[in-house]
């Protein structure tokens, strides 16, 4: 389909000019078609007969030309009406991109044929009065062997020069296509890693006020170990969200600073608020975008927990399936309502950390059969997985 655009833009590029001084030598039809036989361009036009009499549509060959129509292959017929016809492809890379056809005369001993012609035979609404018909019969060309022998071996030149022009626009097209492509990708790296670095320094300020009011309330009411704690935590994890030296981390620092999170909301929360993480030890060591656990867990506690009069559970548990592993965020929340789910799908919703960008992120690190998928979102709870490669493919 490319390369047949390609054509139809070497058409659009001045064709008869660059072919004037080979086609000057000759005065018989030469028209350029594509492999379903539509007119394309004409060098000298079909005989009124042809176009009038015997094609169906005025933008396609007759049936007899689309009949011979045979990919690499050049034919040379006679028609039905005894007219000589050629057919000489255009191919580029063994590929046949279309045909220079023409002739549409008679050979000078088979000049009778044209007289032979049953004018009571044909359609009256293409040519209402016979004396039309009878002259466009007598307006069709008789020629000498030999200049048509000449015409054909032009033919055969300037269907070899149009295939080269086009190999060479294919050629510059597709140089243009792969330096685009590189470009493409350089830039796509480059997002993501700002991506990255702009969702490392994303941190939302909601909870970093509900933070600090609680420890304001519980230092105002008591100077405990619990308001140490509070403030450790809270400082290890800003210190976490704010790390630039690469994109990746290791499962087992992302369930550290998540579990730092969860302690602090359990603070706030108190008996509202109960969690438990099931990750094993060996799979610890792989590595996985930083910051795309946290968002799926401020969601739970946010859409999920919070909403709840009683409260409710969060379930961090991981899994290894073959190739890839399985990070599973499980709660007995209320579930996402359908406008949550729905900003959530399609756009950042008011945690400031979307689903929808940690999905984008993780596709785009590690290819579309990655990411984050909602599993179950109702009245019970909500099940949201990440799936990623156990060894990734840089991309």
């Amino acid at each position: 389909m490319y390369k047949k655009k390609i054509l139809k833009e070497l058409i659009n590029s001045n064709l008869y000019t660059r072919y004037s001084n080979i086609l000057s030598l000759s005065d018989i039809p030469l028209f350029l078609i594509d492999t379903n036989g539509n007119i394309l361009f004409e060098f000298i036009p079909s005989p009124d007969f042809c176009t009038r009499i015997c094609q169906e549509n005025v933008n396609q060959v007759c049936h007899d030309y689309r009949c011979k129509l045979k990919p690499d292959t050049e034919n040379r017929f006679v028609c039905k009406y005894g007219l000589e016809n050629i057919l000489l492809p255009i191919v580029v890379n063994n590929e046949t991109l279309g045909y220079l056809a023409g002739l549409q005369v008679y050979l000078k001993e088979n000049e009778y044929k044209k007289y032979m012609i049953d004018i009571q035979s044909f359609n009256e609404n293409k040519f209402p009065k016979l004396e039309h018909i009878a002259k466009s019969i007598s307006s069709l060309k008789t020629v000498e062997s030999n200049k048509i022998k000449i015409h054909e071996q032009l033919c055969k030149q300037i269907a070899k020069d149009i295939s080269l022009d086009l190999l060479k626009s294919i050629n510059h097209a597709y140089l243009d296509v792969e330096r685009l492509s590189i470009e493409k990708e350089i830039l796509e790296k480059k997002i993501i890693d700002l991506e990255a670095k702009n969702m490392s320094l994303v941190v939302n300020p909601h909870f970093l006020f509900n933070t600090l009011n609680c420890i304001a309330r519980i230092a105002y009411f008591e100077n405990s170990h619990t308001t140490e704690e509070l403030i450790y935590c809270l400082s290890d994890l800003l210190r976490y969200n704010l790390k630039q030296d690469h994109n990746l981390h290791t499962i087992g620092a992302e369930i550290d600073n998540i579990e730092k999170y969860l302690y602090i909301q359990k603070v706030r929360f108190k008996n509202r608020l109960e969690y438990e993480i099931d990750v094993p030890d060996n799979l610890k060591s792989y590595k996985i975008l930083n910051m795309v656990i946290q968002p799926i867990i401020e969601n739970a506690v946010i859409h999920g927990i919070t909403p709840k009069r009683d409260g409710g559970k969060i379930r961090i548990c991981a899994k290894k399936n073959k190739n890839d592993i399985i990070i599973s965020i499980i709660d007995n929340g209320n579930g996402f309502s359908k406008d949550v789910l729905q900003k959530i799908q399609q756009s950042e919703n008011k945690s400031g950390l979307g689903f929808r960008s940690t999905d984008k992120r993780l596709k785009q690190y590690y290819g579309e059969q990655y990411g984050l998928k909602i599993v179950k979102s109702d009245y019970s709870g909500s099940t949201v997985t990440i799936t990623i490669p156990t060894q990734p493919t840089v991309r």
